[in-house]
């Protein structure tokens, strides 16, 4: 790159001011990287520790069906749970983090502690499937969160791996190419000095021989 640009103290200038910019940009992006490579881990270890409790939540809630499907049967059972009681409510909205607009979603739905707990009779169900349901009801909350953390991990991680690109590409394209074309620039400024210092001496000196 460097010799194909025009050696004028005019370009020296514009590049020289374009390598300060890039350095400073640079510094703000790998500053950026690494808090949101901060706040990745953080929603990391959130994911983390929410996907084992809800596989451990999830598991027994598994475990209840299955014993008040042996108890009841399974005609019965998808009879009772045919019609729900009430429906799922969450809210859905945005937030920023790094610059990044991720989604949150907040539950607004009914509780295992509302008076409605279960949407059948208890006449033909067994205990075991209103355990079931209603741990279900209880995990939803956090299920939500699971799934906002995941998703910000996911468009996190998206956000990192393109600023790392623009880094490198700073880093190890542009900014070494502008400090080889001004290197380049300054040495060709340098020999035009020379050759015209020379130029002049040896003009001085035909002067001086034809006086």
């Amino acid at each position: 790159m460097a010799t194909n640009v025009n050696p004028t103290r005019m370009e020296l200038t514009r590049l020289k001011r374009r390598l300060a910019t890039a350095v400073r940009g640079h510094k703000l992006l790998k500053d950026k990287r690494d808090e949101m490579v901060r706040q990745f881990m953080i929603y990391i270890r959130r994911n983390h520790e929410l996907r084992l409790k809800m596989e451990k939540a999830l598991q027994n809630v598994s475990h209840h069906f299955v014993v008040a499907r042996a108890h009841m049967g399974y005609l019965t059972m998808n009879e009772a749970l045919l019609y729900p009681a009430r429906s799922a409510e969450f809210e859905v909205g945005s937030k920023n983090v790094m610059s990044v607009d991720v989604p949150t979603l907040t539950y607004t739905g009914a509780t295992a502690d509302d008076a409605a707990q279960v949407p059948y009779s208890f006449v033909f169900t067994t205990g075991e499937l209103d355990t079931a349901v209603t741990e279900l009801t209880t995990c939803l909350p956090d299920l939500l969160e699971l799934a906002e953390v995941e998703k910000t991990c996911n468009m996190l991680a998206d956000e990192i791996e393109k600023t790392r690109r623009r880094v490198n590409a700073l880093e190890y394209v542009m900014i070494p190419e502008m400090q080889e074309s001004i290197k380049y620039i300054t040495m060709k400024l340098s020999e035009n000095e020379r050759a015209s210092t020379v130029r002049l001496m040896k003009a001085k000196e035909i002067m001086a021989k034809q006086a």
